[in-house]
């Protein structure tokens, strides 16, 4: 099983860089742990854009079990079709997050933002993420 914690930082300021960090574990071995910076996007499509960055990642693991571990519960509710949003951006990345995903023979996505000690298990995962 392939499991991701994955967390997508919106910057503070328009015009600033993104921050997505990832870490890969296939049965609890680290295959990798990075924290990429990438050009700014719409703060309400930052988790979005790191879904599709850490789906670009997994493509070799298409056949195995795939969970993603994320703490956004707004990128839980796009990717599985629940989020009442209207805002147009929003719904078209959810759509093509979805169309990737679809490709996937197992794939799950686990939110922890309602449990604390899921949500610490997250963060010491994605502690000291190499930039790159």
């Amino acid at each position: 099983m392939i499991k991701v914690y994955l967390a997508g930082i919106a910057s503070l300021y328009e015009g600033e860089d993104i921050e997505i960090q990832y870490s890969i574990y296939d049965d609890l071995e680290l295959i990798s742990k990075k924290s990429i910076s990438m050009d700014y996007v719409k703060p309400a499509i930052v988790g979005q854009v790191a879904m599709r960055t850490v789906l670009s990642k997994l493509k070799k693991y298409m056949s195995k079990e795939v969970v993603v571990v994320v703490n956004d519960t707004a990128l839980y509710e796009s990717i599985r079709g629940t989020l009442k949003t209207k805002n147009i951006d929003v719904l078209k990345m959810a759509k093509e997050t979805r169309k990737k995903i679809a490709g996937f023979e197992n794939f799950t996505i686990e939110n922890v933002s309602g449990n604390h000690v899921k949500t610490e298990n997250w963060v010491q995962a994605l502690k000291d993420c190499k930039r790159t």
